[in-house]
């Protein structure tokens, strides 16, 4: 049997230890018994960027998409696929061993999506980054807990709060999405996002891209006014 293999730690700034394994040809990224991703199931990352587009298609002659969160590139990939060569898309990562992972253990997977002219790659905080958006985004699309909660990092609450979604709503031009990615539903969280003024589409897609293994939840956030 082959047993998995670690093969590298990071600390999370204010945040848990993050681990990488390799198990036979796949990664996994786990933070105490949670594995926050994996190479085995992606289809709900990709869903995360293509579903945004489509929300958002024909509103902008220059898309911009802010994408919280590298992890394994799945959404940035995706997004790449479905954006067209004039698009822009800002990528903020806070642990700068995730791209040194993309770029090492996982090149082969990370191909160019990181040198695309395309992307810009900040290291930094993605909530930062909201805050300084003003009317910026087409598209905000966040994978950076396991759910609407600062599992990750406790600093990440602030996104999922009541202030956190007013300045979503701020950053996003007047068509613009938000667009958060769940490993579960959270009928309080979708609640939350009504009373900060959006239209919320929440749709249940399958974590593996050929439609089989459990859901996951992504809130489409959309301005209502």
């Amino acid at each position: 049997m082959i047993q998995r293999e670690l093969l590298d730690s990071a600390w999370i700034p204010d945040g848990e230890k993050l681990e990488l394994f390799r198990h036979d040809k796949d990664f996994m990224i786990v933070i105490g018994h949670n594995e926050l991703m994996s190479t085995r199931k992606w289809g709900s990352e990709e869903a995360l960027a293509t579903m945004a587009y489509d929300r958002i298609k024909g509103s902008s002659k220059r898309p911009h998409f802010l994408i919280g969160g590298y992890g394994m590139g799945f959404t940035l990939r995706a997004a790449l696929r479905v954006l067209p060569a004039n698009a822009q898309i800002t990528v903020v990562e806070l642990v700068p061993e995730i791209i040194q992972w993309a770029r090492g253990p996982m090149a082969h997977l990370t191909g160019d999506c990181l040198e695309d002219p395309r992307v810009n790659l900040v290291m930094g905080d993605v909530a930062q980054a909201i805050i300084d958006g003003h009317g910026d985004y087409d598209a905000i699309l966040l994978d950076v807990d396991n759910g609407p909660d600062g599992l990750v990092r406790e600093d990440n609450n602030v996104i999922y709060s009541k202030v956190g979604l007013r300045e979503a709503y701020g950053a996003l031009t007047p068509d613009g999405v938000l667009a958060i990615w769940s490993a579960g539903a959270d009928p309080a969280f979708t609640r939350r996002i009504e009373r900060a003024r959006f239209a919320v589409d929440e749709v249940k897609v399958h974590a593996r891209s050929n439609g089989k293994g459990p859901k996951h939840v992504i809130w489409f956030a959309s301005k209502s006014e």
